[in-house]
């Protein structure tokens, strides 16, 4: 009876940890394990400014770089045709990033006189 009752503790300890490692810890937590990397519908910063009413918010993707930082978590945004400012707040990458680094950008885009994009993930391309 003891010997089957530590049987099943032990196997209801193990049991999570044995699901939780059938991944080998390469889950990808922003995206909900999915790492896609085939196209998507992009949006360009000249589309975006064109509608610069403070009643809009939109979830958008931009591709471009990362030109300037203006304090903090605020940078200048450009994807060659255009400039945005964009706020990186919470966002943690595996490796620096610079004005040369090519990054999908997705997040929601919001009007107003500073009209932005408040960042919610980072792709480096």
């Amino acid at each position: 009876m003891k010997k089957t009752a530590l049987t099943l503790v032990a196997a209801l300890v193990l049991t999570p940890t044995l699901v939780l490692a059938k991944d080998g810890g390469h889950r990808d937590h922003q995206t909900g394990g999915i790492v896609y990397t085939g196209p998507v519908e992009t949006a360009s910063i000249t589309d975006l400014l064109a509608d610069t009413s403070m009643f809009t918010e939109k979830h958008v993707i931009v591709d471009g770089y990362l030109v300037r930082q203006l304090k903090g978590d605020k940078f200048i945004f450009s994807d060659g045709s255009a400039e945005i400012q964009v706020e990186l707040d919470d966002i943690r990458l595996s490796s620096p990033i610079n004005n040369e680094t090519k990054i999908r950008i997705f997040g929601e885009y919001e009007g107003g006189n500073t009209p932005e994009i408040e960042v919610e993930h980072i792709q480096i391309m």
